[in-house]
């Protein structure tokens, strides 16, 4: 009897390869932003740089997982999504409620608003590609 093994989970098929470019954006952004920031002004407004980085690396994993593929990579873009997705509201609210707490901005200021709302939306619309490409095979 002849072993047949299955394709992976293609997550980079029609929306996916948009969700894939749209997160390679935003790694670009937030890691350029924050190196930056942190290089030359770190004492200015260090939270608001860690947590621009700390979005960057969640966005590049993210990205990763998207371009990987299988049902394994899925889940995990699935979890990060979701941390992306509270990061964006805990931070977008504590921007709104204590403005002096950051100085400066991050990329999930005001839910995003300087990234025309693109952290707030991206992760709600990756979740939902995730749900639905779950057991895809191509």
């Amino acid at each position: 009897m002849a072993v047949t093994q299955e394709k992976p989970t293609r997550l980079i098929s029609g929306p996916g390869m948009l969700l894939v470019w749209l997160y390679g954006v935003m790694v670009v952004g937030a890691v350029s932003r924050s190196a930056y920031q942190i290089a030359t002004e770190f004492d200015r407004a260090p939270l608001a740089y860690s947590l621009s980085a700390v979005a960057g690396l969640v966005y590049g994993f993210i990205t990763y997982t998207l371009v990987r593929g299988g049902e394994k990579a899925r889940r995990a873009a699935l979890v990060c999504c979701a941390a992306e997705l509270a990061g964006v509201l805990i931070v977008g609210t504590w921007t709104l409620v204590e403005p002096s707490a950051f100085p400066d901005a991050t990329v999930w200021s005001d839910y995003g608003m300087g990234y025309l709302f693109i952290p707030v939306l991206l992760p709600l619309s990756a979740m939902y590609w995730l749900r639905k490409a779950r057991g895809v095979r191509q």
